[in-house]
């Protein structure tokens, strides 16, 4: 299994590059136990979570007071998160804004309802990466759970790996949290995390990243979420 690295040093906390298949809280494997041998510190608090098959930038805090700090920029979505994706359907609509309150059916699975009351809000730009395959650049707006994999499979595109969601099968979930980027205490911090995988690592999926805008400047729909 691929272990974490350290993507990013700060006095108050690490940003580092989770691997696809670890997940958050096992005390034996789970994503602070394996960060900790590689740093200094006894200790670590997680800030935010990624599924399992998730990988990519993940935040983890030094100190108490750091994680309550760095909460609140996700509570106020001062935290820009971009992701990337693969599948291999075409979906409804190439680029755009889901939006739709998310209920949970049965094991484990997510569906978008098509109210908003208290909507997950997920904006995407696609495009043809290779033949029978489309890669996804992904922005969530809130962070409900499945939610970028709720998102594409209600616009019949499921992510390739994705057996909850009937995605085609493939070696690991080919969802990676790519960049973060935000300002803490005055420094504005931004990260990139290279998503590893076959299919992420092959020439077609590389030149589809490379060749890509900053992600920060491409067109992304406006829209206005209130802050609770």
């Amino acid at each position: 299994m691929t272990r974490p690295s350290i993507l990013f040093v700060h006095n108050d906390f690490y940003i580092i590059n989770k691997p696809a298949g670890v997940t958050m809280h096992d005390s034996a494997q789970g994503i602070i136990s394996q960060v900790l041998p590689l740093v200094e510190d006894s200790r670590l608090y997680l800030c935010h979570r990624l599924d399992d098959g998730t990988s990519g930038c993940l935040i983890l805090a030094r100190n108490a007071a750091a994680a309550a700090r760095i909460g609140e920029l996700f509570a106020r979505r001062q935290i820009q998160k971009y992701y990337v994706a693969l599948a291999t359907a075409k979906p409804k609509k190439k680029q755009g804004t889901v939006s739709g309150d998310m209920k949970n059916r049965r094991q484990g699975q997510h569906i978008l309802l098509k109210t908003r009351e208290q909507p997950a809000v997920t904006q995407f730009f696609s495009q043809a990466v290779a033949p029978g395959r489309r890669g996804f650049v992904v922005r969530p707006l809130t962070g409900k759970t499945h939610q970028i994999r709720v998102a594409l499979k209600s616009l019949g595109a499921p992510i390739l790996g994705d057996d909850l969601y009937k995605g085609d099968p493939a070696e690991r979930l080919y969802l990676h949290a790519w960049q973060l980027s935000f300002c803490y205490q005055d420094e504005c911090i931004e990260v990139t995390s290279t998503p590893t995988g076959e299919l992420f690592e092959d020439e077609a999926c590389r030149h589809w990243l490379q060749s890509m805008e900053p992600v920060a400047q491409l067109a992304w729909p406006n829209y206005q979420l209130p802050i609770n």
